[in-house]
């Protein structure tokens, strides 16, 4: 027997024979569901000698029999109400269990999500591509006609999106491109370390959505519930389809907040916040102007995250201001980071070594936040060092600014475009898809091993850019990618550590050292970050325009 957990409540099975019902009813099931009809195969026993096997160990059983490849909406209906009536946990089958899987899918349409289905399925062993538009469409069967077609659809209007969007427009004249993206506002993320550290106000991060989408580019104001890149086809909340010729997917990726236990109840009070957060980042602020003594948490979870840099950020901007109100000593900064070294890339981490020392930190390595009572103060950490056995410790706190854990959206993590982990499956110097050859990918969802920064987009783009139009023109892949990513690390009010690089940590400065040395504190770096890098982002990158962003060219063999 191969049986499969969909859920708690049912698990679907290749055929069983009527000697496996003991077994089944052994392992804790009371009820079987065929979904296979009688005489499908000639070595496939009927109904009802499965019936009398279950009746004989106490299993009850219904036959809600469906023909293969052509599932009704009537049949997802009665299977159901089988499920609603049946004692769980409950065993389906059919001659592979795709049939049982397809059933369950499509009787959930209307009660969870798409990507909890998905996600269900998928673990189990079943791909329900082939009917992900119907569970889109509540269950039912949509028509196959399209809503709307585009030479260019892109997934997300985020910076990946929007700056994409800008430089193919900047390219070619004539083509019809869509961006898809639910969000009214559009935010500058990199400027959330500045508010948190109360040198930028939050409003000055935030321009409306309508503002920013380029000029001739057609914004879809939706969700994207599925894709189905066989049929070059985008499937939106509400069923509405939209078909591409090419399609570019940077919807950016997913802070799990819930991942934390009880820190979704203490977020923005207690003590507790974040500056991943548009609205919490004045909160640090006002946490850290208030505090005169105690223990401060700063964390960082597992990689990947977006800006690796800043939980470090947070805490160097916080140790200054203390150190200029004179009550760091009063003050215990503990840096706790489920990594185990300070920064990924080692020739920045003597300067911010110094600056860990003069604001007395510690740092935990190997210290991962998996829970929080934000009234009791208190927050538990596993800490998993090499080669030792993992260990829960608690650790109380006045203030804790949280780095929530992070993966790729759920409707990325179960679609056909993702690897294993869950992120979009790309070449890593093209940025095109590894199996589908009319699909980019660029920003914090794809999985290219490079720090997932603004910056990186900034590059990125125009990468993509030119290798869709390329494309169009019938042409190979002409830019490639090299990883560059910059991480404008905040040691203190007035300096920054400019910490720029590509794949495998190469040093990759913008700068002459006469100019930036990145591998030092600068008042120059800080200048940038401060006044240079905010009207970049809306004025350049978001338009177009690439200054110090021009793409490496693929040289012609």
């Amino acid at each position: 027997m191969d049986l499969r957990a969909i859920n708690a409540t049912l698990s679907v099975s290749p055929q069983i024979l009527a000697r496996d019902l003991q077994k089944i009813a052994d392992q804790g099931y009371r009820a079987v569901v065929c979904n296979r009809p009688d005489g499908e195969g000639a070595d496939q026993p009927t109904f009802e000698e499965i019936e009398a096997a279950a009746k004989a160990v106490g299993l009850e059983a219904r036959y809600v029999p469906v023909v293969a490849g052509k599932v009704l909406d009537t049949d997802a209906d009665a299977f159901g109400a089988a499920m609603d009536q049946l004692p769980k946990p409950v065993l389906a089958y059919c001659r592979t269990g795709t049939r049982s899987a397809t059933l369950w899918s499509l009787s959930q349409a209307t009660t969870l999500s798409v990507a909890d289905i998905l996600a269900a399925t998928k673990s189990a062993g079943y791909d329900m591509a082939g009917v992900v538009r119907r569970i889109v469409n509540g269950g039912k069967t949509p028509t196959d006609r399209a809503d709307a077609s585009y030479d260019v659809v892109i997934v997300g209007a985020g910076a990946a999106g929007i700056a994409v969007a800008s430089s193919i427009e900047s390219r070619t004249l004539g083509l019809n491109i869509a961006v898809i993206d639910p969000a009214d506002v559009h935010y500058y993320q990199p400027g959330w370390t500045m508010v948190g550290g109360g040198i930028f106000d939050a409003q000055s991060t935030a321009k409306t959505m309508a503002s920013l989408i380029p000029r001739g580019v057609h914004w879809i104001k939706s969700a994207v519930a599925a894709f189905e890149p066989k049929d070059n086809a985008v499937i939106l909340d509400g069923c509405r389809v939209v078909k591409y010729k090419r399609l570019i997917v940077c919807p950016g990726l997913k802070l799990d907040w819930h991942k934390v236990d009880g820190l979704v109840d203490t977020l923005g009070k207690n003590g507790v916040t974040s500056n991943y957060r548009y609205d919490l980042a004045p909160y640090t602020w006002d946490l850290v102007s208030g505090m005169k003594q105690g223990r401060a948490l700063f964390t960082q979870p597992p990689m990947p995250i977006k800006c690796a840099g800043a939980p470090q950020k947070a805490m160097y901007l916080s140790g200054d201001h203390w150190f200029r109100q004179g009550v760091l000593d009063n003050i215990d900064i503990q840096f706790m980071n489920a990594g185990g070294v300070l920064f990924g890339v080692k020739d920045y981490v003597p300067a911010l070594e110094q600056y860990v020392q003069k604001y007395g930190a510690d740092l935990n390595f190997f210290h991962n936040l998996v829970a929080v009572d934000g009234p009791a103060k208190t927050a538990w950490f596993d800490v998993a060092k090499p080669d030792t056995p993992v260990e829960r410790i608690a650790v109380e706190f006045d203030m804790m600014h949280v780095t929530p854990p992070q993966t790729a959206p759920d409707f990325i993590r179960v679609s056909p475009l993702a690897d294993a982990a869950g992120w979009v499956d790309v070449d890593q110097a093209t940025l095109r898809h590894t199996e589908y050859d009319n699909i980019w990918s660029l920003g914090d969802v794809m999985n290219a091993p490079n720090a997932k920064t603004a910056a990186a987009a900034r590059m990125q783009a125009p990468v993509v850019a030119n290798n869709v139009v390329a494309d169009i023109n019938g042409k190979s892949a002409a830019a490639q990618y090299n990883g560059y990513g910059s991480c404008p690390l905040t040691v203190e009010r007035g300096k920054i550590v400019l910490a720029e690089f590509g794949y495998g940590g190469t040093l990759l400065p913008s700068f002459p050292t006469w100019v930036i040395d990145g591998t030092k504190p600068t008042r120059a770096a800080w200048l940038l970050k401060e006044k240079i890098l905010p009207p970049v982002y809306w004025k350049a990158m978001l338009r177009g325009r690439e200054w110090l962003a021009k793409p490496e060219k693929i040289s012609a063999s």
